[in-house]
């Protein structure tokens, strides 16, 4: 390896092999997945204020982050995603050099008595990202990550409807709310503060927001800032930037029904085991049965040639019997998502939607019924 370095044409890197695998690994999951455009199967390599930074992005997100080292010369160079992480966790040694040459088209990485040669991408291809020398609000870590894990999961994966790919965040002073739907379930949420949060409303990618979860685990607070059309978050040494979606999110406060023929509580955990059991038996597409009579609750499914179940639980129901279908899956996650002992099942008909509540946490899980057989 040459180490005599013009500035402008090369790179030479020298760092612990455990930090620059903890950055890839967590760089890497923004990765493009599609072969369309290889470049973004790459993460960029780029010399910043003595540090490594890794970036990479998929054109919905990018993440980057940095890691410590020796570094010499001023070039970028992008390198095969997957490949460089896969390989920076076998290697040998404790410590990992990177060595680049523009013109020679490859990266050199040794550790210990181990080489390998990289073919790389050009760094002039490499889609440009937001800028992060913006000004960040910080906001509270755990309020704002169990609020996305309480919502995202009613996030659509449908992507000719973009808008329902996304989770509308609003702060309004000193209360977040964030709201999800996927035209089938309706998840809203909304969470205290301990500081007034930023002046932002937007549609943003639930994958984006999934994926901040992940990095901000444990963290105390997050930043929180806007460029242009993107949102950006940084967490400890991480930050993570997405497009905003354009589009107008459904006015959701219209979709919550206002009177119920039937409110009642259920204790939460038995409710939600049961569900699980009996859901096993409701395949291909086949519905979860709600039967509700005095003072019990029949939880029920069939499915030909898979089999049948059915379990019954006590509850505080009195009037004439009702029978309703939900998807099993899409039940589950509203319970799941509940953190109470008890949560309140509200009822219209078998036709209209079911509502599932937790008064003392602010959430509300909406639910469309499935037409029952019979």
């Amino acid at each position: 390896m040459t180490t005599d370095l013009a500035a402008d044409t090369a790179l030479r890197a020298t760092c612990s092999r455990a930090d620059l695998a903890a950055v890839l690994g967590t760089v890497a999951r923004a990765l493009s997945a599609r072969g369309t455009v290889q470049v973004l199967g790459g993460i960029l390599l780029q010399p910043e204020d003595g540090r490594l930074t890794l970036s990479a992005t998929d054109m919905e997100i990018s993440m980057r982050g940095s890691v410590d080292g020796e570094i010499a010369g001023e070039a970028s160079v992008v390198v095969p995603g997957r490949l460089l992480t896969d390989l920076v966790r076998l290697l040998p040694d404790e410590r990992v050099s990177l060595s680049y040459e523009s013109g020679e088209g490859v990266v050199t990485v040794e550790s210990g008595s181990h080489t390998s040669r990289l073919n790389v991408f050009s760094a002039e291809d490499f889609p440009r990202l937001p800028p992060l020398d913006v000004s960040l609000q910080r906001v509270d870590a755990p309020a704002l990550l169990a609020t996305i894990e309480k919502v995202g999961r009613a996030a659509s994966r449908d992507e000719s409807r973009p808008v329902l790919t996304g989770i509308l965040v609003r702060f309004e002073g000193g209360q977040l709310v964030m709201a999800a739907t996927d035209s089938y379930r309706l998840a809203v949420k909304e969470t205290a503060l301990s500081a007034p949060g930023p002046d932002l409303e937007a549609i943003i990618p639930a994958r984006a927001l999934q994926e901040l979860t992940r990095l901000a685990g444990g963290a105390d607070d997050v930043g929180l800032g806007v460029h242009e059309n993107y949102v950006i978050f940084q967490a400890g040494e991480v930050w993570l930037t997405t497009r905003r979606i354009d589009g107008q999110f459904p006015n959701y406060k219209q979709l919550l029904p206002e009177t119920f023929e039937a409110e009642l509580g259920v204790p939460r955990e038995p409710f939600l085991e049961v569900v699980r059991r009996a859901g096993l038996m409701a395949q291909r597409n086949a519905p979860l049965r709600l039967r509700f009579s005095e003072g019990e609750l029949s939880i029920s499914a069939q499915t030909q040639d898979v089999g049948e179940a059915r379990e019954s639980l006590p509850v505080d129901y009195a009037g004439e019997g009702l029978e309703i279908g939900f998807n099993p899956d899409f039940l589950r996650d509203g319970l799941e998502a509940v953190s109470s002992d008890t949560i309140q099942l509200k009822l219209i008909n078998p036709l209209r939607p079911g509502l599932i509540t937790s008064p003392d946490e602010s959430f509300w899980y909406l639910i469309m019924p499935i037409r029952l057989a019979g």
